[in-house]
């Protein structure tokens, strides 16, 4: 490895670091029932919020908002930051870093064709999700709504995004 006079990295250094998957998720409240989404997963339908990768240079408030409209037709407006999640998934030990926001229905553009591997959009509340054991896509699902029910908010602000352009 080579350090340069400052004490980083040499530029050129090529670096073989894992990294767990950055993901995003959104729990959209309404009337007693949660913004849901069954998707394929492999051949499996599982349920999960609107969920997915950070995009390259986008922020993580901003893709919450891009996968909840991709995902469900949704266009919501974030109201707090409930957490970040980590978990790891047994058998291939990928490993899930989440950052779960809540969020407000603002308009539903139901004409808006859904993401690949969505199923359906669907409101569930959090006894039918409970319910759902096996079919949740990952234990991240679940407690994200209990985080919710449990009155935990962060503000938005608590979260960053510095631009490669910002001084």
């Amino acid at each position: 490895m080579n350090i340069d006079a400052t004490g980083n990295l040499a530029v050129d250094e090529e670096i073989d670091v894992w990294r767990p998957h950055v993901t995003v998720a959104t729990v959209v409240p309404r009337e007693g029932r949660f913004l849901l989404v069954e998707e394929d997963i492999r051949g499996e339908t599982v349920i999960n919020q609107p969920a997915g990768h950070l995009d390259p240079h986008e922020s993580l408030l901003d893709a919450a908002v891009r996968e909840t409209l991709e995902e469900t037709g949704w266009e919501v407006a974030l109201t707090a930051f409930l957490g970040v999640q980590q978990w790891t998934r047994g058998g291939n030990d990928r490993q899930f870093v989440r950052f779960v926001f809540a969020a407000d229905t603002v308009r539903h553009h139901t004409a808006r064709p859904l993401d690949a591997g969505i199923v359906q959009a669907l409101w569930m509340s959090r006894d039918e999700l409970a319910a759902a054991g096996d079919r949740l896509r990952s234990p991240m699902v679940l407690a994200s709504v209990e985080d919710w029910l449990a009155g935990r908010r962060l503000p938005l602000d608590a979260i960053r995004y510095l631009s490669a352009t910002a001084g």
